[in-house]
């Protein structure tokens, strides 16, 4: 729904901006560094703040060509990574970080019609590099969101990059515009374009546990989520998200586990409980491989080049 006021209402908090508008009410972090809170229609889409991913869980064929032992410092840096610096900009005018006491020259009648926050994250890599992450925030609540990883030489070859997103609680269902069923930069040629609907969150039966679920050449995915945290709604209603690209198409995952989940579990009954949704948006993703799955590696146009920079944007609208 559109914002009628057509400006952003901007609360300047001690260690949070908040933006507001009829239908939403966003909380951006410099403590956890990133998005502490998206609500929309009153309900919450954010479990942690989203931060960069670097890693999948080992394939088969991952684990024959020993890429885990080659590229396993990408495992450390998607679990810890540290927000180095922040940025808000108000109306394309950076300003000072309007942390506390800086917050205090601030009234609370202050509008924009546009705000991006970006945060630029350290990994913990060796060497170490850096990624940044721009919100852009419309006063209708769309937001434009912006990831740039800096190439480095030196760096081992990555298994995925982009953003991850987890969601309070399991999706019903999600619906997508791209290629049919589970594909991989190097498994696309099966793959049919046209417009998808996928029940739950399915994690894909392999006999151990792994990445799944992927989805290529995506030009927009809307997940809905009916269930909340809060007990007092006793008919909560379905209500969806929308991803979706700019400039070029990118590639996602929608499951119950996170990639170290997945790792940890050598059968399926090992897993935990579905209780989250966790949304994993891609500007990059390694093939798959599976030439011979003993030892074979995938092919070069199918890795990813980790001292070359790679870039990628889409939009989040309600």
């Amino acid at each position: 729904m559109a914002n009628t006021n057509k400006r952003l209402a901007v609360i300047f908090g001690d260690v949070t901006l908040g933006l507001k508008g009829p239908d939403f009410h966003y909380l951006f972090s410099y403590q956890t560094g990133g998005p502490e809170s998206l609500r929309i229609q009153g309900k919450e889409w954010l479990y942690r703040s989203p931060k960069p991913t670097f890693w999948r869980a080992t394939t088969d064929n991952d684990r024959g060509n020993q890429f885990p032992l080659k590229s396993g410092m990408w495992l450390a840096a998607d679990q810890f990574i540290a927000c180095q610096s922040i940025t808000v900009a108000i109306d394309g005018q950076t300003i000072p970080l309007p942390i506390a006491p800086e917050n205090n020259r601030y009234s609370g009648q202050k509008t924009a019609q546009e705000v991006t926050v970006t945060y630029t994250y350290q990994t913990i890599t060796t060497p170490q590099t850096t990624v940044e992450v721009s919100y852009t925030i419309q006063a209708s609540g769309k937001i434009r969101v912006a990831v740039t990883y800096h190439g480095q030489a030196g760096l081992p070859s990555l298994p995925v990059f982009g953003l991850r997103f987890v969601m309070p609680t399991p999706a019903t269902r999600f619906i997508y515009q791209g290629l049919s069923g589970e594909t991989y930069p190097d498994r696309m040629a099966g793959g049919m374009a046209g417009e998808y609907e996928v029940t739950g969150l399915p994690v894909t039966p392999y006999l151990v546990p792994q990445d799944c679920g992927v989805h290529m050449a995506t030009d927009w995915v809307t997940i809905y989520r009916q269930a909340v945290l809060d007990n007092r709604l006793r008919e909560p209603v379905e209500t969806g998200l929308k991803f979706k690209m700019v400039d070029q198409p990118f590639a996602f995952s929608c499951l119950p586990y996170t990639a170290e989940e997945l790792e940890n579990a050598t059968h399926h009954s090992e897993l935990p409980a579905p209780h989250r949704t966790v949304l994993s948006l891609l500007g990059a993703v390694r093939g798959v491989g599976g030439i011979d799955s003993w030892g074979s590696d995938v092919e070069a146009a199918y890795q990813i080049d980790a001292t070359q920079d790679h870039h990628f944007e889409f939009e989040i609208s309600f």
